[in-house]
């Protein structure tokens, strides 16, 4: 969470640090990664079972039980997980279409790291009275602005194609996590009744 923030407020000396440093994947994913997501997500879920959220045309709380809680923040979890590893997978691809030679790795740690202000902003996702979409938004536009420093020093795209990869890059994150939240959003409005009673049934059954 430190590095999310070092991102946000001084994005160049840490993106020179994260460069130097030249972590593994799975290093990125075990230390980094997964850490901040689970904090996100045990935060959200917290704030489901205590404030709920609001569903319904007329905006009624729902709060959830602490097995609908573990399920739901569960699946939120791995398609996090799916949208920075397909970005990365996307990311790459871009990069040779611009004539680059890159690592999965090198897109990954791009990826990664631009997105943990719009993972970290997921924490304001615990209250009930904050629209989701303001969260995400803020999120998104922090992401954006971490990869502009981020693109060229992981990437090392010819400087006249540095632009390109970048606008490209951000255009796609913002259109995947984008989709993420509007299912997210969907289902805590209650827009899924079906997933929400399957997710109720199985919550129940579980020993917690």
């Amino acid at each position: 969470m430190i590095k999310a923030l070092l991102l946000i407020f001084d994005p160049v000396a840490t993106w020179e640090g994260i460069v130097r440093a030249r972590r593994s994947l799975a290093f990125i994913l075990i230390l980094f990664l997964l850490p901040l997501i689970l904090l996100t997500s045990a935060a959200e879920g917290y704030g489901l079972v205590r404030w709920g959220k609001r569903q319904g045309e007329v905006s009624r709380l729902k709060t959830f039980s602490l097995g609908e809680a573990v399920i739901v923040e569960a699946a939120q979890v791995l398609v996090s997980l799916v949208v920075v590893f397909f970005g990365a997978k996307v990311l790459k691809s871009l990069g040779e279409t611009f004539h680059g030679r890159h690592t999965y790795t090198q897109a990954f740690t791009a990826v990664a790291y631009s997105l943990s202000p719009l993972f970290l902003l997921r924490l304001l996702d615990a209250f009930a009275w904050i629209n989701p979409w303001v969260s995400w938004a803020i999120g998104i536009l922090l992401s954006i602005a971490v990869l502009y420093q981020g693109v060229p020093r992981t990437m090392l795209p010819d400087p006249s194609h540095a632009f390109g990869l970048y606008l490209m890059s951000a255009v796609l994150l913002a259109l995947v996590s984008g989709l993420m939240r509007f299912v997210t959003a969907s289902y805590f409005q209650g827009k899924f009744p079906a997933v929400q009673s399957l997710v109720a049934e199985i919550g129940a059954r579980l020993p917690l």
